[in-house]
């Protein structure tokens, strides 16, 4: 089996639950370090799949790796390997395939709803899961690129998710986190948490983190079945 490309592009935004995920089912995965360097692979036929994490940047910025990373999903969403974002990787994913990354009405920090779309594709993705706590930490957005399907939306943010060819799957939210993860982000972002205060989508590190593991559980139960769904479409 080819491996999984991840491409993380800041040092707290790895994989997370992710790669236990791809453990736990012996599917062998690559990182690359794009904060710490790594190039950009140019031909994306020798992996099973791509998957893009989150990061601080935005789309829009000129930096040297974005056109790389806009190339190569385009690359594999032509030849049908399938493609999986999270929040920054989410937004690359929509502006490679047409779409386009704008400022969000609020910016969204930590816990809060999302409800699936009520139509096929959403059901095909999350069962019957209708609603549940997503973690959330973004003050962009992105448009729908042609085709796509909208199965994901939260009061704040009405793109929070989208499939293209029934295998590619596009994420404004993350669902990738452990405990760990939350308690670094609000660490490593506090400036960021108080800057936004004012957002009724932002919540403190105190109220994140009351019942941590308990909320990290639930996220985790349906990345399992967002993840073995996407794996479903893997040569």
């Amino acid at each position: 089996m080819k491996p999984i490309a991840i491409f993380r592009h800041a040092p707290s935004e790895g994989p997370g639950y992710f790669a236990t995920f791809l453990d736990s089912n012996r599917i062998p995965w690559q990182l690359f370090r794009i904060d710490a360097g790594d190039a950009v692979p140019t031909d994306a036929s020798q992996f099973g799949g791509l998957v893009f994490m989150g990061g601080p940047m935005s789309v829009n910025d000129d930096l040297p790796w974005i056109p790389h990373s806009l190339a190569l999903i385009r690359q594999a969403a032509e030849r049908g390997i399938p493609v999986l974002g999270h929040c920054l990787g989410g937004q690359l994913m929509a502006k490679a395939l047409g779409g386009s990354v704008e400022r969000n009405p609020v910016k969204e920090i930590g816990w809060g709803e999302v409800a699936a779309a009520d139509n096929a594709a959403a059901h095909a993705w999350f069962g019957d899961t209708a609603r549940f706590d997503a973690f959330h930490w973004h003050g962009e957005t992105f448009t729908l690129p042609p085709r796509a399907e909208l199965i994901l939306s939260s009061p704040y943010c009405v793109n929070q998710a989208f499939v293209l060819d029934g295998k590619h799957l596009a994420m404004q939210c993350h669902v990738e986190m452990t405990g760990e993860m939350v308690r670094d982000w609000y660490t490593v972002g506090a400036d960021e948490v108080v800057a936004a205060s004012s957002s009724p989508a932002v919540q403190s590190a105190e109220a994140a983190t009351t019942g941590l593991e308990r909320r990290v559980a639930a996220l985790n139960a349906v990345s399992e079945k967002l993840y073995r769904k996407w794996i479903g479409g893997l040569a």
